[in-house]
């Protein structure tokens, strides 16, 4: 069986760009997406939910792939204002008949698998800050980077969206408002808590997530998926 939890968060800037979705087949196969928008304004907010809707219904009948790729080409077209419509996602497909998932994704949202004992990350920030690490910057000079996309969903192909799979029981998919903003420590101890809960945790994860320096708290979304 599988069972499913989101939350969502808005964060300081009062216009969540943030959504999620989890669409579930007739067979019990399971899509899901996280869109984070790209800035605050209200075309961005009232675009992620559509986006999240369309990769999370694609993803579960075609895969995760297929489900950003057919998102990212709502928001290809160029506008007068094109900055603001655009997203990072995350999207996964489980399953009933197979252990696992496969997760895709294009920017900085993560995927994490709990296995009940360690908590691992999947995904790779698309970021300039994460690439600089990768060749050996300081990571003192490579976070000052980590703000710079390399990719986002209007620009999204085959290779720009990266894919894995994750045998772990428990999937979790995050924005950076979750990732950024809680400690690595203080996310396994929620997860550890909260693993047969997948509503109760999502909803704590998003709870969790703390203002930075200055007062400023981004919007922060988590969906969960369990396995058994």
């Amino acid at each position: 069986m599988i069972t499913t939890g989101h939350a969502t968060r808005e964060g300081t800037a009062e216009d969540n760009a943030d959504a999620a979705r989890v669409y579930r087949l007739a067979d019990g196969t399971v899509g899901a997406a996280l869109v984070d928008g790209i800035g605050h304004g209200p075309r961005t907010s009232a675009t992620a939910p559509l986006l999240a809707e369309t990769a999370a219904r694609i993803a579960a009948r075609r895969g995760p792939l297929a489900g950003l790729l057919t998102a990212g080409e709502l928001i290809a077209e160029p506008t007068a204002q094109p900055d603001e419509a655009d997203a990072v996602a995350v999207a996964a497909r489980v399953l009933t008949h197979d252990f696992g998932a496969t997760v895709s994704w294009t920017g900085d949202c993560r995927a994490y698998g709990w296995d009940g004992i360690t908590l691992t990350r999947y995904t790779d920030d698309h970021t300039v800050g994460q690439q600089l690490r990768a060749n050996g910057v300081p990571v003192e000079m490579a976070r000052d980077h980590d703000n710079w996309l390399r990719t986002s969903l209007s620009r999204a192909t085959v290779g720009t969206v990266y894919t894995v799979t994750v045998d772990d029981p428990l999937l979790i998919l995050t924005s950076d408002g979750v990732h950024d903003q809680i400690p690595p420590a203080v996310l396994e101890t929620v997860v550890r808590t909260l693993e047969t809960d997948p509503q109760g945790l999502a909803d704590a994860l998003v709870a969790e997530a703390r203002a930075r320096a200055g007062g400023y708290r981004d919007d922060a979304t988590a969906v969960v998926i369990r396995t058994g």
